[in-house]
């Protein structure tokens, strides 16, 4: 949803809204500073502070630019930054493109380009409201106020991160047949996004720190050395996130494999026993073929003789099939006192 708001912030504390662009801009003159506050501006509504406000035709651009990565440029009038918003949806990393415009009395957002619906500094006014003794002192004050409420939105991020983490860990060592390996690829795509943005944008808090940006008095820079903890710690636990991913990666494929080698033992191990039974019974099978044809009656000596020829064959046959056993279970033991 499109939507522009303008604040006059005066020295002694008072919050007011302004209606139009003209009155935000006559407000310039006043005590205090001036804040404008866009979502899916287009480029001609930003242009139209190109004059009143001097900025640059490229900075406007590159605000409708969504694939700029966290920086800061400095210009004759005022500073441009580039910060992220993030978030997960649902568990997705969803980054949305947050631009600064500060200047002597004034402070310029730009945000809302991303396809997801969220607002990016959404209920971003009571906060500012709760910190007007602090936002009053000028716009870098209220710039560290807005950029700490997505700090902490962050922190939400790298939490999630870590559950799904755990998580994964979980159903790969209850099941590894039954886990989706796509979990652990959205995971590292999630981290490296996270990582990319969380590395330019404590470049952007260093530069901050050492006073690099000409709007940015002195004493505001404390407070955004804290942000700079922050961020440097998060981008720490990210490092160390990526490196559980790629273990989870390791110990899925080994527990794979393990499985897979169980499985293949099991499968030989049956066709050896069906093997050892197949082996036992071919010799008594030919040795039951000969002696069941038709002329059985003749080769045992007469009809008188059938009461002591049937049991001396199975007497045979078991002889036989005790020695094919024996014989067999004497070449898995030589064969495995040759591996050895």
């Amino acid at each position: 949803m499109k939507r522009s708001e303008f604040y006059h912030i005066s020295t002694g504390g008072d919050l007011e809204k302004i209606t139009t662009l003209e009155g935000a801009v006559s407000a310039l003159n006043d005590d205090g500073f001036v804040w404008f506050n866009y979502t899916k501006a287009s480029r001609e509504e930003l242009s139209e502070l190109t004059t009143p406000l001097g900025l640059h035709p490229l900075s406007i651009e590159d605000c409708t630019d969504e694939t700029q990565v966290p920086k800061m440029d400095e210009f004759p009038n005022y500073t441009f930054i580039v910060f992220n918003a993030l978030w997960y949806d649902p568990e997705e990393l969803v980054s949305d493109e947050v631009d600064f415009f500060i200047g002597k009395n004034f402070l310029v957002t730009v945000s809302g380009y991303s396809e997801n619906t969220r607002y990016p500094i959404e209920g971003i006014i009571p906060v500012i409201e709760r910190n007007v003794p602090t936002v009053k002192r000028g716009p870098a004050w209220l710039m560290h106020v807005i950029i700490d409420y997505m700090v902490d939105q962050m922190a939400d991020v790298v939490e999630k991160a870590e559950i799904d983490i755990d998580r994964a860990e979980e159903e790969i060592l209850g099941s590894p047949s039954e886990f989706d390996p796509s979990q652990l690829t959205y995971l590292r795509r999630n981290l490296l996004g996270l990582r990319k943005s969380l590395f330019y944008e404590r470049e952007i808090l260093i530069k901050i720190s050492r006073n690099d940006c000409e709007w940015m008095p002195e004493k505001a820079t404390v407070h955004y050395r804290d942000i700079f903890d922050h961020i440097s710690n998060f981008l720490e636990m990210t490092e160390s996130n990526r490196d559980n991913v790629t273990s989870l990666m390791e110990l899925y494929a080994s527990m794979l494999n393990n499985k897979m080698a169980r499985d293949s033992n099991q499968t030989n191990a049956t066709v050896r026993r069906l093997t050892l039974i197949t082996t036992i019974f071919m010799p008594l099978t030919l040795i039951a073929g000969v002696f069941g044809m038709s002329e059985w009656t003749v080769m045992t000596g007469g009809e008188a003789n059938i009461r002591h020829s049937y049991p001396l064959f199975a007497v045979i046959v078991a002889v036989i099939g005790l020695a094919s056993f024996l014989f067999i279970r004497w070449l898995e033991w030589r064969d495995r006192k040759r591996s050895d």
